[in-house]
């Protein structure tokens, strides 16, 4: 289970490249980065207002390797107080593929890195190149080996619906991700941003957003990708904020629930699965899961009761909570309604 955060927002710093997705600082809700002597006060703020938990330092919204060195060493020194007197458990940060190599990641271990997150974004070079991003998908290879073969925690992060891609492309990414054996995945489906390239795209035509619905019924089948092959997604959909919430994030799969609408989608097809298993017929049909899972696999506001009601002709759709069904499992009983 991860830690307790604190987060250090360092908008766009080290980017070499605008990719046509990004505009950090509408992202992070952060404008400026901080100097060494803000981060510090930022953690002490923090831990103030914990107690008894020991959290981790986290460096979010750039390219931390990428970054000129001796601001990224500051930022380090800054951290080294706290982690030396246990006040911190240690460091994660994200970064580019293409800027890891054995000379940084001995920088990260001197100072108490252990979790490092690499923006992979897609694994087809088309898509990567028309998003702008800069580096291709043996980049993501090398560097995840690297950063494993040295001791590091690997997350990769990952996005759907980007420029040029489609649903096999997606699922393409997330199977060679899966292949590079994360400890843990990010999935982020594309929003448009105001004030990016992909904001002017999509207003030429050049690029149509996906709708919310359409990037959780996606997602649902990424996650049954990381999931049958162990590796735990922690983060769908963009973290909530006032700016995007606010108008800044124009269209795309921006929703307060995305992640809970993916799972749902994955809960559908689960359901599906074991419906399309049963030599039984009937209108009605009962569906049991464990209790954690109801809402999941009803979906918001019924749509997934509605989807099997449609697809399937049953005109009695229940769901029941069951604590002897595991999480990740759902048994469904066909019968004809009395």
């Amino acid at each position: 289970m991860m830690s307790s955060i604190i987060p250090i927002f360092i908008p766009h710093l080290g980017c070499p490249h605008d990719c046509v997705f990004c505009n950090q600082k509408k992202i992070a809700g952060k404008t400026s980065a901080p100097d060494g002597e803000t981060v510090a006060h930022t953690i002490s703020e923090a831990l103030d207002k914990l107690s008894g938990e020991v959290p981790e330092v986290a460096f979010y919204g750039g390219s931390f390797t990428a970054i000129e060195r001796t601001l990224m060493i500051e930022y380090l020194e800054a951290t080294k107080p706290f982690l030396d007197t246990g006040k911190i458990s240690g460091l994660r940060l994200s970064t580019r593929p293409d800027s890891i190599d054995g000379e940084v990641l001995s920088i990260l271990k001197e100072y108490g890195v252990n979790t490092i997150e690499l923006g992979a974004q897609s694994m087809d070079e088309n898509v990567l190149k028309a998003s702008g991003r800069g580096h291709t998908a043996e980049n993501v290879r090398c560097a995840s080996r690297l950063i494993k073969e040295e001791g590091f925690s690997l997350i990769l992060q990952m996005m759907t619906h980007l420029p040029q891609s489609d649903k096999e492309k997606d699922i393409y990414t997330a199977k060679e991700i899966a292949k590079l054996s994360p400890d843990g995945v990010r999935v982020y489906p594309t929003v448009v941003v105001r004030d990016t390239y992909l904001e002017e795209m999509t207003k030429e035509g050049r690029y149509i957003p996906c709708t919310p619905e359409e990037a959780a019924d996606r997602g649902g089948e990424i996650l049954a990708v990381f999931r049958n092959s162990g590796i735990p997604v922690i983060r769908f959909g963009l973290n909530p904020t006032d700016d995007l919430s606010a108008g800044e994030a124009v269209s795309g799969a921006y929703h307060p629930a995305l992640g809970e609408m993916a799972m749902s989608a994955y809960y559908l097809s689960l359901c599906e699965k074991e419906i399309e298993k049963t030599e039984n017929s009937g209108d009605a049909i009962e569906i049991r899961v464990h209790p954690r899972r109801i809402s999941v696999m009803s979906g918001q506001k019924k749509r997934n009761k509605d989807i099997l009601s449609e697809k399937y002709g049953f005109c009695k759709v229940v769901i029941l909570g069951d604590s002897d069904i595991p999480e990740d499992k759902v048994s469904v009983r066909i019968y004809k309604k009395a």
